[in-house]
This record gives structure tokens, sequence and C-alpha cells, in this order.
């Protein structure tokens, strides 16, 4: 039974993943408001009522694909930002070996500069954009007519600003960011505060509002 239960999920698994592709081939050639249930099942020969089984709606596969950029652009985001963060440890890691070799004392990890670390996260998301080109407009373009992301995309969508705010957080908290000498009023002071903790950050309202 276990087996069987198995190959139907895989069998599920590939056929979603079909019904993804093709409407990110449709989003390619006709645009995120074009997008139709019965064209998608029509080129991968399906019926529609089987297609309705994976994705009861258009809105409900545009969601899928929503959910799927936000975490492919968030991870690229992540990952560029982690590969900076290891490069600069990994060279003072062979520097304190070399200096330990000439009877050096040898530093501790490294933390690249902030704006080494941020523009690797940019470079990440613009490398992406420029591979995924209809895909990014489907997150930043024009609001697909008769669509409403679900709660469900917003902490996805949150993945490169954190990411973003990361690099902020630690350049503060090392000193290297100067926080700017001129007051907020005090609603945005509120709503700033607001959203650092909603992203589990403390960093004043006045750094949160240039991010």
């Amino acid at each position: 039974m276990t087996a069987i239960k198995g190959a139907r999920e895989r069998a599920r698994g590939e056929i979603t993943a079909a019904i993804k592709d093709e409407a990110r081939r449709q989003l390619a050639a006709e645009g995120a408001a074009k997008l139709s249930l019965r064209a998608v099942a029509r080129e991968l020969g399906m019926v529609s009522s089987a297609l309705y089984r994976y994705f009861p709606s258009r809105d409900d596969l545009l969601t899928a694909l929503i959910l799927d950029a936000y975490n492919a652009v968030g991870q690229a985001a992540e990952t560029a930002l982690a590969e900076t963060d290891a490069r600069a440890n990994a060279g003072t890691k062979a520097g304190a070996k070399a200096g330990a070799a000439a009877g050096r004392r040898g530093s501790g990890g490294a933390t690249p500069p902030p704006a080494v670390r941020w523009t690797a996260v940019c470079h990440a998301v613009r490398k992406w954009a420029l591979a995924h080109p209809h895909e990014y407009a489907l997150l930043y373009g024009s609001p697909v007519p008769g669509y409403h992301a679900p709660d469900a995309t917003a902490e996805p969508a949150g993945r490169v600003a954190r990411a973003l705010i990361e690099v902020v957080r630690d350049a503060y908290v090392a000193g290297a960011l100067r926080e700017p000498s001129e007051a907020l009023p005090d609603a945005v002071v509120g709503d700033m505060l607001a959203l650092a903790a909603e992203q589990g950050v403390e960093l004043p309202a006045v750094v949160v509002a240039r991010l």
C-alpha cells in the first residue's frame, strides 16, 4: 500500500509540474491576464475536469506560479548572501593560516563590507530576473486583472527584503551604518517599528524607513 501511495504521489507531482511548466510557457507567450486552464489542459492533452483536480481555478494556478517565483528569487538572494559571506570567511581563514605559519596571530571570521553584501543580493535578483523575465513581471509588474494574492504569498514575497534587511541589521550592529539625524513624524515611526517587528528585526525606525 505504501508503494502504491508513493507512486501516486510521484505521478501527481509530475503532472503538477507539467501543468505549471505549460502555464509558464503561456505566461511568456500570452501574458498572465490571458492564462487559461482550458488552454493549459488542451496543450497537455488533458480534459479540463482532470486539470481542475490539481488547480480548481485560474487563480489557484497563478498563486502556485507566484509562490514558486517568490521562493526562487528569494533563494537566489539568500544563496548569494551566504556565498559572499562564505568567500570572505574562507579568505580570512586562509590569511590566518598563513599568518600562523609566519608567527602572526590570526583574526576571527570576517563579514564582507555592507556594500559588497548588499550588491551581491541585488545582482542575484537581477540575474534571476533576466533569466526569468515573465515570472519577474508576474511578481513585480502590472497586477493581473481580477486576481487577488492570498495571504500565503506574503511570507515568500518577503524573502528578498529579509536578505537586504539582514545586511542593514548586521551593518548597524557592527557600527558601520550611520543613523540619520533627522526626526520622523510619529505616525511614520509607528509604522516603521511595526514593519521591523513584522520582519523580526531590531532597528531604529529612522533606519527602517530608509530601506
